[in-house]
Order: C-alpha cells, then sequence, then structure tokens
C-alpha cells in the first residue's frame, strides 16, 4: 500500500468522523453535547500520548519555575477539557444562533472595539487560538462588527469548505492566507475589521519576539500593516466560565511605535502583541492550545 493511498485513507476516516460528529452534537442539546466532549476530551488526555506530552512540556517551558508537575497536569487536563467543550459549540453554533446567542454571552467594554471602528480607517482585531473564538466571531457580526478573516486553507479541502461554510453562514468572510496582503488592504479602506490569530508558529514572515521567556516566531504582517495604514490593533479574547457561559473581552487598543525605522517599529510593535497574547494565557492559561509547538523555530545560533 502506498504512501498517498494510505494518506488518503486516513483523511477520509477523519473527514467522515468529522461528519458523524458534527450531525451527532447538532442532534443533542447543549448540556448533552457538553458532556459527550468533555468526555471525549478526558479520553484524548489519555490516548493522545503525543499531544500530551507536547502540552505537558510546554506548560512547564512556560510555568515550571511556578508550578508544581502535579499542577502542571491539572493544566493540561483542563486544556483538553476546555477545547472539548468549545468544540461541542463550535459544532452547534448554527442551534446556539437560533437559540439567541446573549443567552451565554456577555462582553466588557465593547466600547474599545465600537469606537475604534467608527473611525473609519479599518481596525485589527488581534484574538488568538483561544477559548471559542468561532463563536466570539460569530456573536461580533451580530452586532454590527463588519469581520473578516485570515486563515490558512486546512491540508483537506473538504474540510476548508466546512469551516468557510461557517464563516459564510455566520456573515464573515474567509480569506485564504498567502493572497490576502491586498485584500486586506483594501478592506481596510472600506473599515473593515480585520480578525487575526497570529499566536502560532506558521510559515509566514515573522520576527522572533519574547513569549513566555522564549524567542518565539511571530507574524509581522500586522503590526507592520496598522502603521503603513494608520489602523488600531485592538485585542478581543474569548473565555469559557466555570457556569460554561462566555465572557468577550475588548481591550483598549494598542499604543504603536510609530518613527522613522520601520523595522525597529515592527519588531517593537510585534513584540507588544505578543505581551497581549501571553498576559491573557497567563490569566486563562487552559483556555489556549499548548499542544501546538509554539517555539518550534529559533534564531540561528551566533557563530
Amino acid at each position: 500500500m502506498s504512501k498517498r493511498f494510505r494518506k488518503k485513507i486516513k483523511n477520509d476516516i477523519i473527514y467522515y468522523a468529522i461528519l458523524s460528529l458534527i450531525s451527532l452534537l447538532r442532534a443533542l442539546n447543549r448540556r448533552a453535547s457538553i458532556l459527550l466532549m468533555r468526555g471525549v476530551g478526558r479520553l484524548a488526555w489519555h490516548l493522545a500520548i503525543h499531544e500530551r506530552k507536547k502540552s505537558v512540556r510546554h506548560l512547564t517551558w512556560a510555568f515550571g519555575d511556578e508550578l508544581s508537575k502535579e499542577e502542571i497536569k491539572t493544566l493540561s487536563k483542563g486544556v483538553f477539557d476546555n477545547l472539548a467543550v468549545c468544540v461541542a459549540d463550535a459544532v452547534r453554533l448554527p442551534n446556539l444562533v437560533r437559540q439567541g446567542l446573549d443567552r451565554i454571552v456577555t462582553v466588557e467594554n465593547f466600547h474599545h472595539l465600537t469606537d475604534a471602528v467608527a473611525k473609519g480607517n479599518g481596525v485589527f482585531l488581534q484574538t488568538g487560538h483561544f477559548s471559542n473564538w468561532e463563536l466570539m466571531g460569530t456573536w461580533l457580526v451580530e452586532k454590527g462588527i463588519p469581520l473578516r478573516v485570515i486563515a490558512k486553507r486546512s491540508y483537506d479541502p473538504r474540510l476548508d469548505k466546512i469551516i468557510v461554510g461557517y464563516r459564510n453562514k455566520a456573515g464573515y468572510s474567509n480569506t485564504a492566507r498567502g493572497n490576502a496582503l491586498q485584500a486586506i488592504v483594501n478592506g481596510l479602506k472600506e473599515g473593515c475589521v480585520y480578525g487575526m490569530l497570529f499566536d502560532l508558529d506558521t510559515k509566514v514572515k515573522g520576527v522572533f519576539v519574547d513569549f513566555f521567556g522564549k524567542p518565539a516566531h511571530t507574524a509581522v504582517i500586522p503590526a507592520m500593516l496598522a502603521v503603513q495604514c494608520d489602523a488600531p490593533i485592538v485585542p478581543v479574547f474569548i473565555r469559557l466560565n466555570d457556569d460554561y457561559t462566555y465572557t468577550i473581552e475588548c481591550q483598549a487598543p494598542l499604543s504603536l511605535q510609530r518613527t522613522e525605522e520601520p523595522q525597529v517599529d515592527a519588531l517593537v510593535n510585534t513584540q507588544r502583541c505578543s505581551d497581549v497574547y501571553e498576559s491573557m494565557i497567563r490569566r486563562y492559561p487552559t483556555h489556549w492550545i499548548w499542544m501546538h509547538s509554539r517555539w518550534k523555530k529559533q534564531p540561528p545560533k551566533a557563530v
């Protein structure tokens, strides 16, 4: 059996398993879907050994000087648990929208975002792979925020179609990363809000900034465009509460450095964005995807 054929079989199994899960979760009420997915999350923590070890390792790098091994282990379990609940709600978004998102979503300091939008220069909405970012996008669009997102295409076009379909039905457009630069510039001129998730180590133009005391390769384009287009960066995050409601937290626009040295400005401003990520993740460590290899790329060693 060829490697390509094995890969096709694997992708087919994943795709049809996801379709089955979507159908099941949408058929259940919210409480039942959350209970089911919490069970799946706990099972995954035990069975997905590689991902579990990565989460523990990365949490240790970030919090090892502050927390015990047992506390790190508890956080790791919480990461899987939180992600499972968010998957349940993300899959059931059409159901939740019909029932009214305001039943489970509240917002703090929404004026930081609405005031920035009102200025008309467009906005970069800084968020991350943090709690239920898909639900947050849907809620924002319901409240009149002209949201667009830039996202990497899925490895499987069928899954990509599902994800993009979700976003289109929610009312915000999805632009594939890689050919989005001009679209962003044009959209900002129209006053659009671009949701940017640049908290991962991806194959994009970036710089190394500090993240939990270690160099982390971070996308630099948002910070550069924000200065060039005079568009504010407004941090907005969603968190899952203990009672399974959500709170969207809007923060004041970042103070961006603007000098005659754009490369220096890009580094400084990207570090400020990274500091926002670290601050939120420190406050709610189980809300971030610690399975991701955030410090995979490292600066070349000095000779």
